[in-house]
């Protein structure tokens, strides 16, 4: 199955979505819907219970749910439920929530959107780009967010070009990257940030951006020219990638006394950029 993970925005929340090119249909978290729609601080508890209720009143429908593995908070993929949009219009249904209706109106969205981006691929990066504008971030931020989505893909490319495999292989070589260059783990780099679901990069300032990048970019070029065959290899890789980074950032502090590191998040960022205008 050839998929495409992503994230997408309903009224400021975010819900994790994959793209099967061969079926040509969404599926859909269903634990992220549910937590959109009923606000509950325990999405899993009231899916669990919902599924019982279901199976009492003799649906089918949560037997005909799959799962899938998403991106989590930590960064890595672990296996959720999922559901195709046919399948959570009638889950809806069983969900007393004001934000049902505009929650049905944004699935047949998504729907279109994307077979308007299969025609033409420049309109997804057009939606990114819409979507970090109305969460409010600078045009200069989104620019190197954007920048950093496409270096990042480079990065993974590589990494499945060298037979490695998304999840766990992936997420212990970022970790390595991560951690050469800012002398933090994904862990505990959002710990710093205050960050639980939230996704780490849509929480870096622009200094910490541009280094991530660096060293993602390092890392990619080094690859290509020393050829690592495995994992192992690739870690050694990794640390040096992340080096590179490591450097720039060192003498960055030296130059000007500040940590580039730190605990500023987008909440931060957003109010910072509110005063300013």
């Amino acid at each position: 199955m050839d998929d495409k993970n992503s994230i997408k925005i309903f009224e400021d929340k975010k819900v994790r979505t994959l793209w099967d090119e061969e079926k040509e249909q969404w599926f859909i978290s269903i634990i992220d819907v549910i937590e959109v729609l009923t606000q509950s601080d325990r999405p899993r508890k009231y899916w669990s219970d919902l599924k019982a209720k279901l199976k009492k009143e003799g649906s089918e429908l949560s037997e005909k749910i799959g799962q899938l593995k998403m991106k989590s908070s930590d960064g890595k993929f672990y296996k959720t439920d999922v559901a195709t949009t046919e399948q959570l219009f009638r889950l809806i249904q069983s969900i007393p929530s004001p934000k049902a209706e505009p929650f049905k109106l944004w699935l047949a969205k998504l729907g279109q959107e994307r077979l308007d981006e299969m025609s033409d691929p420049e309109l997804s990066i057009d939606r990114a780009l819409k979507q970090y504008l109305e969460l409010g971030y600078s045009e200069n931020w989104i620019n190197q967010r954007l920048k950093s989505i496409e270096i990042r893909k480079e990065l993974t490319d590589e990494w499945k070009s060298i037979g490695l495999k998304e999840g766990f292989e992936f997420a212990t070589l970022t970790d390595i990257i991560t951690k050469t260059w800012s002398e933090k783990t994904t862990k505990e780099y959002k710990i710093l940030k205050g960050l639980k679901k939230e996704n780490l990069r849509d929480n870096m300032t622009n200094t910490e951006l541009i280094l991530n990048m660096l060293a993602e970019a390092s890392t990619k070029d080094i690859s290509q020219v020393t050829n690592p065959k495995d994992l192992e290899e690739s870690k050694i890789v990794a640390s040096q990638g992340g080096n590179v980074a490591k450097v720039a950032r060192e003498a960055l502090e030296s130059k000007t006394g500040k940590k580039v590191v730190t605990s500023k998040n987008a909440k931060n960022i957003l109010e910072n950029q509110k005063k300013i205008e």
